[in-house]
């Protein structure tokens, strides 16, 4: 099956579109968690809105919900990026610094690189950013 060169390069801002939505639900999920109690975690469930892992909480599920809607995706990436390094190093990296695996930090590392990658690329053709472009 022959396909042509530039098949897989039109993908790529769709492809970019559902790797956007994909992670930011997941990243949605850890603000929904720690604030409204969906999906219910009880370790999660006595968070004090005001404390660093609240803020953090906040961080998630607003800009979580921007980058899912590909709204401000750039500049929302990029502040989610930094939180993420923020986060692997106070909460995962005293544990055991140069291991994500073993410090439970590589859901952290790869949200902060996905993020980083997003503030570079944008949203996709498939976001609200695209949309505003386009007028």
């Amino acid at each position: 099956m022959h396909m042509s060169a530039g098949f897989p390069a039109n993908l790529a801002p769709r492809v970019l579109s559902i790797v956007r939505v994909v992670s930011a639900y997941l990243f949605v999920l850890h603000g929904s968690a720690k604030h409204l109690k969906i999906p219910f975690i009880e370790a999660m469930a006595s968070v004090s809105p005001t404390s660093l892992s609240g803020i953090a909480g906040w961080l998630e599920l607003v800009g979580g919900f921007l980058l899912l809607l590909g709204l401000f995706t750039r500049p929302v990436a990029f502040v989610l990026s930094g939180l993420m390094a923020f986060a692997y190093f106070i909460a995962h990296a005293p544990a055991t610094p140069f291991f994500p695996l073993m410090n439970g930090g590589e859901s952290a590392v790869l949200f902060c690189f996905i993020f980083l990658y997003f503030s570079v690329a944008g949203g996709g053709s498939w976001s609200i950013d695209a949309l505003r472009s386009r007028r």
